[in-house]
């Protein structure tokens, strides 16, 4: 972006595909996580047994969230070009995020008003311009669209990415290392730090508040770039599988809630790293089948729609706080979740793309040799131009785009 020093970094070999689809994937494994936590939350499966191996499976769904904001950080660094402009960048991601969710917040106040419920205007105002994230009064964070919390707090690292990356571009190997580190140790530093804040604003504090959530992002930030310039270290994609794994079943049995936070950022920024480096490397990878793709495009819209979509049709029906007995609480989730992709499909058919289209400016065909797409990811960069590296190297070629990232 403006500002960034001209000079490449050595960056990673090429590899047979310009871009990275199964981050795109992994995507929807994040979004499956967020989507099974608040099914569990909602109650929806009276039957204990049954229950209880939902909330086993997706008592730490929540984190989904984590993983959207450290890809995010990653993918847009990884995709930035030196050509780029802030006011391009910011024009992107406004296009990317805000059409979609303008018609869910929209959804969400004609469902209000269907049931009747008040509305508060400021509330409303406060939600449509995406700020609701720095209001810690109850009622304002999870106002409207609920979820939408999340996307107020993109805004604000996109807001500070094109300031910040110039300082990135030029950071020593070991000054990146260090964000890396740190992050996990301050996202723990966190809980005793809220101590400092009011009770009532504690969990906004740690969970909300964008300049906190920020942190994980920037891990991202920190780790891409090391990508990029080819001093990333850590083990490929079946190891770090293992280890995510192993991470999740540890935390979610025997970690106490103030530490896994910390525990899952570390597995999840190992996961992407490695699914990147697959993808760069040409191995093998099984995030990026056609499916695997295609949910993970969707996965932005199919997180706008899902709670809405299920508090709406659980108090039209009367089950809401209910549950279902037996299978039938089962067969309602899974029904919600094919409801929800469907309705996440046609938005992102009808309203993402065509929105990206009309309001993100054609770029100019670069000069050869260049490689590079549309531009259009969600809601990170997609297909960037990217010049090639000055290298001796006749291996050296294009520094991957990527497709997809929130």
């Amino acid at each position: 972006m403006t500002g960034v020093a001209t000079t490449e970094p050595a960056v990673r070999p090429a590899s047979p595909a310009n871009r990275l689809p199964s981050l795109t994937g992994l995507r929807w494994v994040a979004a499956l996580l967020v989507f099974g936590f608040h099914a569990g939350t909602m109650g929806i499966i009276a039957e204990p047994g049954h229950k209880a191996v939902v909330d086993w499976v997706f008592t730490l769904g929540l984190s989904g969230v984590q993983f959207f904001f450290i890809l995010s950080g990653f993918v847009l660094v990884w995709s930035a070009r030196p050509s780029d402009t802030r006011r391009a960048f910011w024009r992107r991601r406004v296009a990317k995020i805000w059409p979609s969710h303008v018609v869910l917040w929209a959804a969400a106040l004609a469902v209000a008003a269907w049931f009747a419920d008040p509305v508060d205007r400021a509330v409303s105002l406060e939600n449509l311009f995406l700020l609701q994230a720095w209001d810690p009064r109850p009622g304002h964070f999870y106002s409207v669209n609920t979820v939408s919390w999340s996307l107020s707090c993109e805004f604000f690292f996109y807001l500070c990415l094109p300031l910040a990356l110039p300082l990135i571009r030029r950071a020593r190997p070991w000054a990146l290392w260090a964000v890396v580190v740190v992050v996990p140790l301050l996202i723990l530093a966190l809980w005793p730090a809220q101590a400092l804040v009011p009770e009532e604003s504690r969990w906004w504090f740690t969970q909300v508040f964008p300049p906190v959530r920020s942190l994980e992002f920037w891990m991202g930030v920190a780790a891409a770039e090391l990508m990029r310039r080819g001093r990333w270290r850590g083990p490929g994609l079946p190891v770090a599988s293992l280890i995510f794994v192993a991470t999740w079943v540890v935390a979610a049995q025997w970690v106490r809630a103030e530490l896994w936070a910390a525990l899952l950022s570390v597995a999840y920024i190992l996961v992407i790293a490695a699914a990147a480096d697959a993808d760069v490397r040409g191995r093998r990878s099984p995030w990026r089948s056609r499916p695997m793709i295609w949910l993970g495009e969707v996965s932005f819209a199919f997180y706008l729609v899902h709670v809405l979509v299920m508090i709406t049709v659980l108090r039209l029906t009367g089950d809401w706080g209910v549950g279902f007995p037996g299978w039938w609480g089962v067969a309602v989730v899974l029904g919600f979740l094919l409801v929800n992709l469907a309705l996440a499909g046609l938005l992102h058919r009808f309203v993402e793309t065509p929105m990206m289209r009309l309001l993100t400016p054609r770029r100019p065909t670069p000069e050869a040799p260049r490689d590079g797409g549309d531009g259009n990811g969600p809601p990170g960069e997609r297909g960037n131009v990217v010049p090639r590296p000055r290298s001796a190297d006749p291996q050296a070629g294009h520094r991957p785009a990527y497709v997809d990232s929130r």
